[in-house]
């Protein structure tokens, strides 16, 4: 006991002095208490104000993201600070990750009510918000864990929370089924992860990817051996990222859940993964002696593939929702365009992506939310001339899609071109065929995209059909965030610096 002692000591000055860089996370574990113990006090009538409560607290909790980068900057941990034991790694690319989830985390806390489907539970939302803080704090945990224990207790945090998130409206069957297969695919892609995870350590006896040798130690095992467990490892991430060959689940499961639910799914833990991903790639980047396992070669044909895959299945697709989830597959396949680059320009280039195609998702899927209500339908043929019926809502969805597509002069479009930049300027340093490819695939896919994107208007405006009554539900509070959408798509494509300078 006695010798314990020491490290006990020194145990409780690392948590001591952890703590200011994990406030963020902090404040996020009081809401989630307060949030379900305001549930627990006011019952059924408690859902408004969990949602003031919700909302009041990740205002809190951005504004505390924002006194991190000061932190780092006093500090002088440019290059970030390791904490909790090396567990978590706070850096300012990571910041900015956290950011993006938080601030599109409170449009998604407004916006889960306005779901006329979703707000019809017999039960409430107070549960769901309880269940959003919840899910937040996996996200920020995700971006910031550099071990892989905590990469997988991150992961399955906002697994569970997911999971109850999809099948919330369990009164309905398909919802219901979604959240069945969204369970069965996230089981298997954790045990296979875990696996993976069990055998880098027995290669190497350390669970930190930074601190532990880790790289180090599987450059001296057999190749094969260490490659294997490492594919492991990518399919548990690859799963929240939903790129090729693992995503099977993402139609049905975005098809089915509420509609908020999958904004939510299309966006956060996206952005999420991908601060993941840069944390687990670093080390074996970085590590000149590494070249066992080729990540940089592997991603661009997973990205390749994805593009392809992601668009052209879109262009089958005629439920709106089954549409946005095969076209944020293949946005998952073009931001790993800026994965594979791999330096500061294209993680600036990425934070501007993610940042811009989240809140035109949301967008997107809040119009879908909006038609639903007004018309009862998800499906195209159901959007026939009411473009005209609804002019405001149908042109933020025109404009919205232009953003999604990439064309002038929409912050979509700056997005990509930041990220092709990123991708052409290392191509004119090394020539590699490989990144030649990807602008190729990526400017061909942006095409394709074009084609099940102007589905929507073109049913809307150019469609007619007889329409014998239409619902006078109109979902205002819908239509103020799209208006508002469309103009930050319009400004931001004109001043992106607004976005690069916050990130």
């Amino acid at each position: 006991m006695h010798n314990l002692l020491p490290f006990l000591s020194a145990s409780i000055t690392n948590v001591l002095g952890s703590i200011p860089f994990f406030l963020p996370e902090f404040y996020l574990a009081v809401l989630f208490i307060v949030v379900m113990v305001t549930d627990l006090l006011f019952g059924k009538s408690s859902q408004n104000l969990c949602r003031i409560v919700a909302c009041a607290g990740i205002l809190l909790v951005i504004q505390r993201d924002y006194q991190q980068i000061q932190l780092l900057t006093i500090g002088g941990l440019a290059n970030g600070h390791f904490f909790f034991g090396d567990m978590l790694l706070l850096t300012r690319t990571g910041i900015s990750f956290k950011l993006i989830v938080d601030i599109l985390a409170f449009i998604l806390l407004l916006y889960l009510s306005w779901d006329d489907k979703l707000s019809a539970h017999p039960k409430g939302l107070s549960d769901l918000y309880t269940i959003t803080i919840g899910s937040i704090f996996g996200l920020h945990l995700m971006i910031m864990a550099v071990n892989l224990l905590s990469i997988y207790v991150a992961i399955e945090m906002v697994s569970i929370a997911s999971y109850l998130m999809v099948a919330y409206r369990s009164e309905n069957a398909f919802s219901t089924e979604a959240g069945l297969k969204y369970v069965l695919f996230g089981a298997a892609a954790s045990a296979i992860m875990l696996y993976g995870i069990s055998l880098l350590y027995a290669f190497t006896g350390t669970l930190n990817l930074f601190t532990g040798n880790l790289v180090a130690g599987l450059s001296h095992v057999n190749e094969e051996a260490a490659c294997f467990g490492l594919v492991l490892v990518l399919i548990g991430i690859g799963f929240k990222l939903s790129f090729v060959p693992i995503h099977f689940w993402v139609p049905d499961v975005y098809e089915g859940a509420p509609t908020p639910v999958t904004a939510w799914l299309s966006t956060l833990p996206k952005i999420a993964a991908f601060a993941l991903l840069i944390n687990f790639l670093t080390p074996f980047i970085n590590y000149q002696q590494w070249h066992a396992f080729d990540f940089r070669l592997i991603l661009s044909v997973i990205s390749i593939i994805t593009m392809i895959a992601g668009n052209f299945a879109a262009v089958m697709q005629n439920n709106v929702k089954r549409m946005l989830a095969y076209s944020s597959i293949g946005h998952t396949g073009f931001a790993l365009m800026a994965i594979i680059v791999f330096n500061t320009i294209a993680f600036s280039s990425l934070t501007y992506y993610l940042a811009v195609y989240g809140i035109a998702n949301i967008a997107a899927l809040a119009l879908a939310t909006y038609f639903n209500n007004v018309i009862g339908t998800e499906n195209l043929e159901g959007y026939k001339g009411m473009g005209h019926k609804y002019p405001i809502a149908s042109v933020c969805f025109v404009i919205i899609l232009i953003s999604l597509t990439g064309i002038p002069i929409s912050a979509g479009f700056t997005g990509k071109l930041f990220v092709f930049s990123s991708v052409y300027g290392i191509y004119q340093q090394s020539h590699d065929i490989m990144l030649l490819l990807l602008l190729i695939t990526g400017a061909l896919t942006t095409v394709v995209s074009l084609f099940y994107y102007i589905k929507i208007p073109l049913n809307l405006f150019l469609k007619r059909t007889e329409i014998s009554s239409i619902s006078p539900i109109k979902s205002y509070n819908v239509l103020v965030l799209c208006v508002f959408v469309c103009f930050l798509i319009v400004l931001l494509g004109i001043f992106p610096d607004f976005i690069l300078k916050v990130l």
